[in-house]
């Protein structure tokens, strides 16, 4: 989600009321229960911890589109080991989750050789991220690449057949559960605003882009339209979720609500809202 802060805790010292912020409001990792569980809501409150500064070029749409799947991307790296130099085959190119693998691993990783899948319609597009090659899934198996990489990650859970591209030794992560591949290693995310803050400055330079399906962004009253276009599996990079209509933005906290934020939150005005 990205959104303004209206109303911070005590000890909330990183944030201000009126600032542009954006993150991930569910830590997966906390030990106790999840605080939250959703951002389809005109409020929401969050730890400041997860959260960041909205970068200055990016509009409410591109913020909110980014936490889930960069920080689901960045932990797919860590869990392989990855190392620059090395290639990899990128499964699912044009998805959420891989589009921003394609530029992190290009710009950011220093790989020696991208390669990545899509469907026809789609391989320019995934060029432009990008990929040094572009396979088209739907004319190519992967019994057919004789290439073998040093890394598969799997964006779209179909470790069971796309694993035979890997070399040997090679990691081959997946970030769907079940595993579909005994082989595979199953990746996460670790939610944190400080490492949302250590993207900053490819961002806002440009090397790292936020990829919205054109089909968006959806008004909030076309939420079940949104997701059953995001079920449908054509989307290309993120489905977002417009704005609420300015009538039902409220101006302040009612008070009676103020007692909902503890010393180590912020409420926030959630301008856009992440889908998937």
């Amino acid at each position: 989600m990205a959104g303004v802060v209206l109303e911070k805790g005590s000890s909330v010292t990183k944030f201000d009321i009126g600032d542009e912020i954006y993150g991930n409001i569910q830590d997966f990792n906390a030990e106790e229960n999840l605080k939250q569980l959703g951002t389809l809501a005109e409020l929401v409150v969050v730890e400041e911890s997860l959260i960041a500064r909205k970068p200055k070029n990016l509009s409410f749409e591109e913020a909110a589109s980014l936490p889930l799947a960069v920080q689901t991307a960045i932990e797919g790296f860590k869990t392989a080991g990855f190392k620059e130099g090395q290639s990899i085959f990128v499964v699912g190119g044009a998805g959420g989750v891989g589009t921003l693998v394609v530029q992190l691993v290009k710009h950011l990783y220093g790989a020696s050789y991208v390669v990545a899948t899509t469907s026809t319609p789609k391989v320019e597009f995934v060029k432009k991220l990008g990929a040094d090659k572009v396979v088209d899934y739907t004319k190519t198996r992967y019994e057919d690449i004789n290439e073998k990489y040093d890394f598969v990650y799997d964006t779209i859970g179909d470790s069971k057949n796309s694993f035979v591209v890997a070399k040997d030794d090679a990691p081959i992560v997946d970030i769907t559960w079940p595993l579909p591949n005994p082989r595979a290693v199953y990746s996460s995310l670790t939610v944190s605003g400080e490492n949302l803050e250590k993207l900053r400055p490819y961002l806002e330079s440009g090397k790292l882009k936020a990829v919205i399906d054109p089909t968006g962004p959806y008004n909030f009253g076309d939420i079940i339209e949104a997701f059953r276009y995001l079920e449908t599996g054509r989307a290309r990079g993120k489905v977002v979720i417009s704005p609420f209509p300015s009538e039902h933005l409220p101006s302040s906290i009612p008070s009676e609500s103020k007692n909902n934020v503890t010393s180590e939150m912020v409420r926030m005005d959630l301008k856009k809202i992440y889908v998937s």
